[in-house]
């Protein structure tokens, strides 16, 4: 029997981050992938570490409140001059953590942070094997009968959020409209330690922006003309649990820096109060558009989006994961029809064709449509939408060879696009087309299969 790591051999990762959101998704990732976190929330509190215990790396945030990581680096380089360093920054700050590779940091990552890609580092940089990634290796929770995951991009995906959500940290869920969201959202609460907790949601587009401020943050009596009680709002209603914040990308900029406030300290004010409350909740954001866009064009806070996307998660679309279709079909069928699914193979090929830009939802509806059609019987094309059955006329059949050259086609494709963008993974996605994800799903394929996917 082999024995297991001692505690001597087990690598210290020692973590500096002002950010306990940050700190505490870190650790518990770090921890299920058998590394001993040390955890430090300032650049002094970092180097006190330093100074008394031995460490294999550090990571460090590089904009703190006081002392910054690059400066801590500069100082720990003084002392531990082979010590490996980490720098995680955002976009703003890319061009001083390249900078800062001149004076020793080993590499930078950009947020919010990919943990597949933080695996390989730290394991190259500590010289511990590549034994598959931690999400590969981890075990799903039991899946509520409502969620369809069959695909292994959706299966990658929660196990991102199983170990995600043990984490405080907060999360971005982006993805487009219609992928289930709001259904990750549900799991990331249920799979947590606050599941006994409240989940409040808010959708900030269905609310005019003249009430969103008080359904936030609440009102004191008189406050405005209706305000006839004193209420609470969806922070102190979400005190111990979750709060899912919808939409996010339509909350104005005096909204947001409201809710900057919030993020950063839990302390907010109800309209018309002037003493400040406090609130426990761990927040959840949602958006189907890109907030990094959104940002270069003045009309969302670059603070708040690193604030909220501590890390982020992507849903892939209905089309980038066809394997999930049958289970699915079956799935909505049996809810609205009642008996097991019956198909015929022109309707399961226009399934599998269609690209479906309403995701689960319009594939839902066009389902519900079908087994009302049927009345519970056979689903032919003619209980189909037309959209959806006009995509019934069979392309060509492709040999072996064929499907052989285009996945070497895809291949190339992917490297020569990760080469040229410097391995910057959101960019290769951006510029392939497909979701972040998907990306991280194929490169880990193809580092299986021994091509150079890192830098």
């Amino acid at each position: 029997m082999i024995p297991s790591p001692t505690e001597a051999t087990v690598p210290r990762i020692l973590l500096v981050d002002d950010d306990e959101g940050q700190r505490s998704l870190l650790q518990t990732f770090l921890v299920r992938s058998g590394f001993k976190p040390l955890m430090a929330d300032s650049g002094p509190a970092a180097l006190q570490i330093l100074r008394s215990t031995p460490v294999s790396m550090m990571i460090s945030d590089v904009r703190m409140p006081g002392m910054s990581g690059l400066e801590a680096l500069r100082q720990a380089r003084q002392s531990h001059p082979h010590l490996p360093v980490l720098l995680v920054t955002a976009y703003a700050d890319i061009r001083e953590a390249v900078g800062a590779m001149q004076d020793g940091a080993l590499n930078y990552l950009a947020k919010p942070i990919d943990l597949d890609e933080l695996l390989h580092t730290i394991r190259h940089a500590t010289g511990q094997p590549e034994t598959g990634t931690l999400i590969a290796e981890e075990p799903l929770p039991a899946l509520p009968e409502s969620v369809v995951a069959h695909s292994p991009l959706m299966r990658a995906l929660l196990r991102d959020v199983a170990l995600i959500a043990r984490s405080e940290s907060r999360v971005l869920i982006t993805g487009e409209s219609g992928v289930g969201k709001e259904v990750l959202a549900d799991l990331m609460h249920a799979w947590s330690p606050r599941t006994n907790g409240p989940l409040v949601k808010v959708n900030c587009a269905a609310i005019p922006e003249s009430l969103l401020e008080s359904e936030l943050f609440g009102h004191e009596k008189g406050a405005f003309t209706g305000a006839h009680q004193q209420r609470a709002g969806c922070f102190e209603q979400a005190h111990g649990g979750t709060i899912f914040l919808d939409e996010i990308s339509e909350m104005t900029p005096q909204l947001q820096a409201k809710l900057l406030r919030v993020t950063q300290e839990g302390r907010f004010r109800r309209v018309g109060s002037t003493r400040e409350q406090q609130t426990d909740a761990r927040i959840l954001a949602a958006t189907n558009r890109n907030l990094e866009g959104l940002i270069k064009e003045g009309r969302f806070r670059e603070d708040l989006f690193y604030r909220l996307a501590v890390v982020e998660l992507n849903i892939p679309a209905l089309r980038e994961r066809r394997e999930d279709i049958p289970a699915l079909a079956a799935h909505f069928f049996a809810l609205f029809g009642g008996d097991k699914a019956r198909f015929t193979p022109t309707v399961t090929a226009c399934l599998q064709r269609y690209a479906w830009p309403g995701n689960i939802r319009e594939f839902r509806n066009a389902m519900e449509r079908a087994a009302l059609l049927s009345r519970g019987g056979v689903i032919l094309p003619e209980h189909l939408p037309a959209r959806v059955r006009g995509s019934e006329e069979p392309g060509p059949v492709l040999s072996h060879t064929e499907l052989q050259r285009m996945e070497e086609i895809e291949r190339e494709a992917i490297l020569q696009t990760l080469r040229r963008l410097r391995f910057n993974r959101t960019e290769t996605a951006r510029t392939l087309g497909i979701s972040r994800r998907a990306l991280t799903y194929k490169l880990q394929r193809l580092r299986e299969l021994g091509f150079p996917v890192d830098p």
